[in-house]
């Protein structure tokens, strides 16, 4: 099961949260994160992303196209502003810095732990931040957790999927 948490960082901003122990390497982890054409298939809330320019691997100033069920503009522009192979991969948004992408990887023995952390605008102060908690905060945050069990499913299959096929 998912860890999830609900905070508000600061006046304006919501944020949501959500950790899960997974089954296989930090590689095999990070190596799906890094895929952004396959995030809309394990990330329920969003409809497409793809990386912009150029075909080159994801790294420090690369700059990605979303379309998603978060508040604003249906499709957002984000630059990665930190990057740490195999374990740290992180967005900001490139109209608004108080929209963020998270994603990080803490290797354990032959186990791992994902951490998804997305921050988005909730305007008109802490009113604003409670009722978008009342209205679409509640539905992206059941979204996130579900998003992490699929990623966890989906990198335990592709990690074991030989063993699990031997059984036919």
């Amino acid at each position: 099961m998912a860890i999830m948490s609900d905070a508000l960082p600061k006046p304006g901003t919501r944020c949501l949260s959500g950790s899960l122990d997974i089954e296989t390497s930090a590689e095999a982890a990070f190596a799906l994160i890094c895929s952004v054409g396959k995030w809309p298939v394990w990330l329920s809330f969003l409809r497409s992303a793809e990386l912009a320019g150029a075909k080159a691997p994801i790294g420090l100033g690369s700059e990605i196209l979303v379309r998603s069920m978060i508040p604003g503009e249906p499709e957002q522009r984000y630059e990665v502003d930190q990057f740490v192979s195999n374990f740290h991969l992180s967005l900001v948004g490139a109209f608004s810095v108080r929209r963020r992408i998270d994603f990080r990887v803490e290797r354990k023995t032959s186990r791992s732990k994902v951490h998804v952390r997305v921050e988005y605008p909730a305007y008109h102060g802490w009113f604003g931040s409670i009722y978008d908690h009342l209205t679409s905060g509640r539905k992206l945050a059941a979204l996130l957790e579900d998003s992490l069990v699929h990623f966890k499913s989906l990198v335990e299959y592709e990690t074991h999927k030989d063993a699990i096929l031997a059984d036919f």
